[in-house]
């Protein structure tokens, strides 16, 4: 059985960081996991091996150590309870030598370690016994069948084992392709239906996912209409595979209520898709229903809602596309250990990634097996509508900003391209803003705390705005004794503004006032230093400059090692 959470890989040292990468190449999803110090380029770093195993497990997150199994049985032997609900874990050995399952059986772990060591090209050290006799783990099935008596399991797999013979009513092909005593006289059963039905001691009952719900329209009380129908036609919710929808409907909450009541994804049909059904007098709901099962729908009590039964277990991945998912994030100002928990998850989980190339190669190995779609940094609005237009074709697309996204970055441009361009696809799609730590929070950071009290931020740049609007607030800024945060300072095309910005400045401020000049931050090359007002120039900075001026009440501490720090009192006085 594959999992619904994606694995951490723990390892402790970095010689473990290469078979890491070859699993991850068949896990895409999971999350490197390394011990502080001893390890680099890994997803999360950690100081407390114990602790953070513990916390792993007790989350039900399947566990791959790349190290010795002892290790990751003394650990978890404390949490150790109910096999029913342990996760996956497998040790595997430090140069891939060798995969061990150790726990969560009932959880997928031989699965998983067929899976590893396919990768790692050895053979996995299964050991359970039903499943290597039987060719398949009966208490683990696949993720598109539903035990529905898992409590029965335990004595008819052992009855098996002691020579029983099983008859096996309805069709699974995983099932009559294993090496289970199939007999039509066998004493057991197993039976594949997703008929509502009373299993019994020696009948193991699996439901496939091969009902399809049909939505067209929106109504009052939908899960519980959808839960009376199922009743009315003796069908077993578990079988439900999915939840089928116009794609006009993608972002009305009411069908992603009903798939969430269900735990299936919701799954929605373009008007090309249907036209050729609607053409033959189906209605929008039988149509919906007929595209995702290619079998006609049961008769339904409902207009808007139908049930179809596929013949086979229904993937509903290969099916109509799933609402478009549109996340802009912000990196931070370049370090990756500056990165947020959130911005990382969003960048494991998008299939797109849009953005500027320097800001997509700050992602690192974060963006493998990623779309990348590249733009220069000037074409803000072009690279706003292409992640919008992937996005509603289904797309999970990231857009990658430096810094904070909402802070002069793409946030905004894709929120103005929405209001200009008001395209009526875009609508469906799920449009999430991730922050990021901005540059001053982190120029500010690297010289004490200069904006302790009342700050802005402007823009030197005037493409997008004229001087005269820059001019006006650099002098009721200075003139209001804000400190102040100057993004884009200089470019190859713009030098003079700077000067004039610093001339703005001296009606208000002395000269001798703290200015901080940091540039690269968080990136090589890294830059901060602290220079007075009446030095600031265009030769002092670049695009890669966040330039902090301070207001009157600034001050500076010069340190014994010739450093110093900068801060803004919080307390004013007389």
């Amino acid at each position: 059985m594959l999992m619904n959470v994606a694995p951490a890989i723990v390892i402790l040292g970095q010689n473990s960081v290469t078979v890491a990468r070859k699993i991850i190449t068949v896990l895409p999803g999971a999350t490197l996991y390394g011990l502080a110090d001893r390890t680099s380029g890994v997803d999360v770093s950690f100081t407390n091996f114990g602790e953070t195993l513990r916390e792993l497990f007790a989350q039900g997150t399947p566990l791959i150590g790349i190290c010795a199994a002892g290790i990751l049985i003394r650990t978890l032997a404390p949490v150790i309870s109910d096999k029913r609900q342990e996760p996956p874990v497998l040790a595997v050995a430090e140069d891939g030598s060798a995969v061990v399952p150790l726990l969560g059986g009932l959880g997928g772990v031989n699965d998983l370690a067929r899976r590893i060591a396919e990768a790692l090209d050895v053979k996995p050290a299964i050991t359970t016994t039903g499943d290597l006799r039987l060719g398949t783990t009966l208490l683990s099935p696949p993720p598109e069948y539903h035990l529905a008596n898992p409590e029965d399991a335990k004595k008819f797999i052992s009855d098996l084992l002691a020579g029983a013979k099983v008859k096996l009513e309805g069709t699974a092909a995983w099932l009559s392709h294993s090496k289970l005593p199939i007999d039509p006289q066998g004493d057991l059963t197993i039976q594949v239906t997703e008929r509502l039905v009373a299993p019994t001691a020696n009948c193991l009952v699996y439901h496939p996912a091969t009902i399809a719900i049909a939505i067209s329209d929106i109504i009052d009380d939908a899960v519980a209409l959808v839960q009376q129908l199922l009743a009315d036609a003796s069908l077993e919710k578990a079988s439900v595979a999915g939840i089928f929808a116009p794609i006009t409907a993608a972002a009305d909450p009411t069908i992603h209520a009903v798939a969430s009541a269900f735990g299936v994804p919701a799954r929605f049909f373009t008007p090309n898709q249907l036209e050729n059904l609607l053409s033959q007098g189906y209605s929008p709901a039988q149509a919906i229903a007929i595209a995702a099962t290619g079998t006609s729908p049961l008769s339904s009590s409902s207009p808007h809602i139908v049930i179809a039964i596929a013949p086979q277990p229904i993937d509903p991945n290969t099916i109509g596309q799933p609402r478009g998912r549109l996340a802009i994030i912000g990196t931070g100002p370049g370090g990756s250990q500056w990165m947020s928990p959130e911005v990382r998850e969003i960048l494991k989980s998008a299939t797109d990634l849009v953005g500027y190339k320097t800001y997509l190669d700050l992602v690192g190995s974060l963006a493998d097996g990623k779309q990348r779609h590249e733009s220069d940094n000037r074409e803000e609005e072009a690279r706003a509508k292409m992640a919008l237009d992937l996005a509603a074709t289904g797309r999970y697309v990231a857009v990658v900003s430096s810094g904070d996204p909402g802070i002069y970055a793409m946030a905004t441009a894709v929120f103005e391209v929405c209001d200009r361009y008001a395209k009526p696809e875009w609508d469906t799609i799920d449009i999430h803003v991730a922050p990021g730590i901005s540059a001053m929070q982190a120029a500010a950071a690297a010289i004490g705390a200069p904006l302790g009290h009342d700050f802005c931020a402007i823009s030197l740049s005037d493409i997008l705005k004229p001087w005269s609007a820059i001019e006006q607030r650099i002098a009721a800024a200075a003139e209001a004794d804000f400190v102040i945060a100057f993004y884009n300072p200089v470019s190859k095309e713009r030098t003079w503004q700077l000067a004039e910005a610093r001339n703005i400045l001296l009606r208000h401020r002395t000269p001798d006032t703290p200015v901080v000049l940091a540039r690269n931050l968080g990136r090589p090359g890294q830059a901060v230093k602290v220079i007075t007002l009446d030095q600031l120039a265009p030769a002092s900075a670049d695009m890669r400059t966040i330039i902090l001026v301070g207001s009157t009440k600034t001050r500076t501490i010069k340190r014994s090692d010739g450093n110093i720090w900068v801060y803004t009192p919080r307390r004013y006085t007389e």
